[in-house]
């Protein structure tokens, strides 16, 4: 068994790891629970940029997961404070729902279509010809173009849905520019969210269900990494990759 005996604060991912398909997974209230009531620092992470902290927290309850807005952490707040270091008080073309347009405006962004600083892609569901045809114009005449993840797809109950990556993919082909993506695997969302709540990469764990972000971005920002298969992750995938989570669980039930 891993030491785990330095370790003081937990990041963990959310989808695969602590529910399915909106319902908790074995072990996964327990284990929010303990950590609250040891005050452990966590956050649950996200690439979804689509809802807020409050919407998620509510929508996590109805799920059997009781879990607090200040620890949840998605890639639209990761985006928010890598623009509020990068240019503060800027102005975006944003394409996303409410969690990112919520994220920008808590950071003092002015959301326009007239001569951008960026152009910013997260999760949408509602975006039309016009709207991609404005992004790919901003960006020939000079803003610079920023996607809060790059997942190509993502889960529905009725299979795959394309995702901010294959999105992002497409204004790529128009415009010849690659857009610079915030969330997993850039560890750099995790070094986000450890300032978040104060925590240290020699004393973090960071839990996950995909070898290609959650294990690869933990490695890269140094953090103890623990792979789960509630998610996508069998032997079978877990061989593809030339690295190695630090342990391997079966469910976070095992933590406990």
């Amino acid at each position: 068994m891993a030491d785990r005996s330095n370790i003081v604060s937990w990041l963990t991912d959310m989808d695969g790891v602590l529910v399915h398909e909106g319902v908790a997974l074995p072990g996964a209230a327990e284990l929010i629970a303990k950590w609250q009531a040891e005050e452990t620092p966590f956050l649950v992470l996200t690439n979804n940029s689509i809802y807020t902290p409050r919407d998620l927290s509510a929508r996590l309850v109805s799920g059997g997961l009781n879990i607090p807005e200040k620890n949840i952490f998605t890639s639209a707040l990761a985006t928010a404070a890598f623009l509020d270091k990068q240019q503060p008080k800027g102005s975006a073309y944003v394409i996303g729902e409410a969690g990112l347009t919520t994220a920008m405006h808590e950071i003092g962004y002015v959301m326009t279509d007239q001569n951008p600083d960026y152009v910013v892609l997260g999760e949408t569901r509602n975006f039309n010809f016009d709207m991609l045809t404005k992004a790919v114009r901003l960006i020939i005449n000079g803003a610079r173009f920023i996607a809060t993840n790059p997942d190509a797809t993502g889960p529905s109950a009725d299979g795959v849905l394309p995702a901010t990556g294959s999105v992002a993919a497409l204004i790529t082909k128009a415009t010849g520019m690659e857009p610079y993506i915030v969330g997993k695997p850039n560890p750099m969302m995790f070094r986000s969210a450890m300032r978040k709540i104060g925590a240290h990469s020699e004393s973090t764990a960071m839990i996950g269900d995909r070898m290609d972000t959650d294990v690869v971005a933990g490695i890269e920002a140094g953090l103890h990494t623990v792979l789960v298969r509630t998610g996508i992750a069998d032997d079978a995938e877990i061989a593809k990759y030339p690295f190695r989570p630090t342990e391997i669980l079966n469910s976070v039930a095992d933590l406990l």
